[in-house]
């Protein structure tokens, strides 16, 4: 091949072969056909659930008490008012639970004998607060502290049950910061011992910076959580979005109010849970293609 045939190939464009262009053809056919599939049976379920639905015998009742247009209205801009009390405890509590979380973790993974005492204490609390039900902490906590008359000490419900959410979330999230750390192989610290690093800073600059990045959607999945249990603390009378809507459904007996504070409750989270399987689907693509997790 002369010099001019090489330039001639290099200049001329990438052109599929027949075979590859048939293949991508019968892909895009597949899918396609996957879809009309999808959205006929998605369709037929939806109108075999709604002709149940509307052609049961007390349709008409539930109707006039779930599904009020007039009384959603009237509820709609409660439910937003108190919504903000759900989302400032979600942003501080989230915050404290994440530190709170990872120093647990931090000290039931310590080693040597020295530390034992507190590998036990946060041992202990951890399977404490595991086993604890969270409407049972938030009735101690909204109930019980107030009662002990302590000098310096808030009554205010919606601190008080914001203190029970870090109490309880902090344990889930230190068994997630503690899977991430055990996820880490040896050979990490080990490698980071033998550069002169001290057992601390081999874990604050060799294991938890990998350990955190592993943990990420089960972290996010906890935060999708902990914001729909922000209202729990209704229960002390914080006048948050579940609270608004049931003052409403008290006064018109009519429980349209509490549809409208799931539906708000339901806006946040599915943008929330689709950003935490778009993390997860990124790390995996990240991990196949050898890259850092």
């Amino acid at each position: 091949m002369t010099v001019t045939d090489a330039t001639v190939s290099a200049e001329e464009p990438y052109r599929p072969s027949a075979r590859r262009l048939a293949r991508e053809a019968y892909r895009r056919q597949r899918a396609r056909r996957s879809a009309l599939i999808a959205a006929v049976s998605t369709g037929a379920t939806a109108l075999v659930l709604y002709l149940v639905i509307v052609n049961s015998p007390g349709w008409a009742v539930t109707r006039k008490t779930f599904f009020s247009l007039h009384f959603a209205r009237q509820a709609l801009p409660e439910v937003l008012k108190g919504l903000r009390v759900n989302l400032e405890l979600m942003v501080v509590c989230g915050a404290l639970i994440l530190v709170f979380g990872l120093l647990l973790a931090v000290a039931r993974t310590l080693r040597g004998p020295v530390f034992l005492p507190v590998r036990l204490l946060a041992t202990a609390y951890v399977d404490f607060f595991l086993g604890l039900p969270m409407i049972i902490c938030l009735l101690i906590m909204i109930t019980g502290v107030p009662a002990l008359r302590l000098t310096g000490v808030t009554t205010d419900p919606m601190v008080l049950g914001g203190a029970a959410l870090v109490l309880t979330y902090s344990a889930y999230v230190s068994e997630v910061f503690r899977a991430g750390i055990q996820s880490v192989h040896p050979s990490q610290r080990a490698a980071a011992r033998s550069l002169g690093l001290s057992n601390a800073q081999a874990m604050r600059y060799v294991v938890l910076p990998q350990a955190v990045r592993r943990v990420v959607p089960p972290l996010l999945n906890n935060l999708v959580s902990l914001q729909k249990d922000t209202g729990l603390v209704s229960i002390g009378g914080v006048i948050d979005a579940v609270y608004a809507a049931k003052i409403i459904a008290v006064q018109s007996f009519n429980y349209t109010p509490y549809l409208v504070a799931g539906l708000v409750f339901i806006v946040l989270t599915v943008p929330m849970t689709r950003f935490t399987d778009w993390i997860t689907a990124r790390m995996n693509r990240r991990q196949w293609q050898g890259g850092l997790v």
